[in-house]
């Protein structure tokens, strides 16, 4: 029987390659949130073992029930790697894929500027906070320093940086951004739009499945 730590989650794949995501929360909602089992309960049924975690910060919430604002940056690189490290005893896969929603992408991002290890083969990002709330000037820099494959999904109508505001912006060309069709910040259509939650979910987990095996 498999012990895994109880800021865990761990979705079993059904793939012949010993691949494991490591999936890290946004700043609100924790591993559990609809979006997080949905990305990463659809990934595993077509592919990798995906271990989703709580940050320290969330995992005190969860206990006493009081919301609280995330750690700085530099404590929740290393916590990410810390699971990272744990990942790799536990399961000592062959490929490791970075993935977060928001700002848990923003620091899988971030991590991967590091010198890691070589299963750590690239990141995605579901809902890139290109603009911090207030601000004009997008955060750029963790996308120009990244050293792995990076593949973003982004809301077309994402507060954060939607589809009117990115193109405006010098990217990396070797970023790969995929908008998701009407979507906000988690994905969610209007009610009017041609397409579903569902859909979009669908499409966000295809496309991230075609990327983990183009690293293969």
């Amino acid at each position: 029987m498999n012990c895994y730590p109880d800021n865990w989650r761990v979705d079993k794949g059904n793939a012949d390659s010993n691949t494991v995501v490591l999936f890290a929360h946004g700043a609100g909602t924790d591993m559990d949130s609809e979006f997080m089992a949905a990305i990463a309960q659809g990934l595993a049924a077509n592919g990798p073992d995906v271990v989703r975690f709580n940050f320290p910060y969330m995992a005190k919430c969860r206990l006493d029930g009081k919301r609280r604002p995330p750690d700085r940056a530099p404590a929740l690189l290393e916590n990410f790697r810390q699971q990272l490290r744990l990942v790799t005893e536990l399961f000592a896969p062959d490929q490791i894929i970075l993935m977060g929603k928001s700002m848990g992408g923003r620091m899988a991002i971030m991590l991967a500027s590091e010198d890691l290890l070589a299963e750590v083969r690239g990141v995605i990002c579901l809902g890139y906070p290109f603009l911090p709330k207030g601000k004009l000037l997008p955060r750029l820099e963790p996308l120009q320093q990244c050293r792995l494959p990076l593949m973003i999904f982004q809301g077309e109508r994402d507060s954060f940086g939607g589809k009117v505001q990115i193109p405006q912006w010098h990217l990396p060309t070797s970023l790969n951004l995929n908008f998701v069709d009407d979507g906000d910040h988690s994905f969610v259509p209007r009610k009017a739009a041609a397409t579903s939650l569902a859909m979009n979910y669908a499409k966000v987990i295809d496309g991230s499945l075609s990327f983990i095996r183009s690293l293969l």
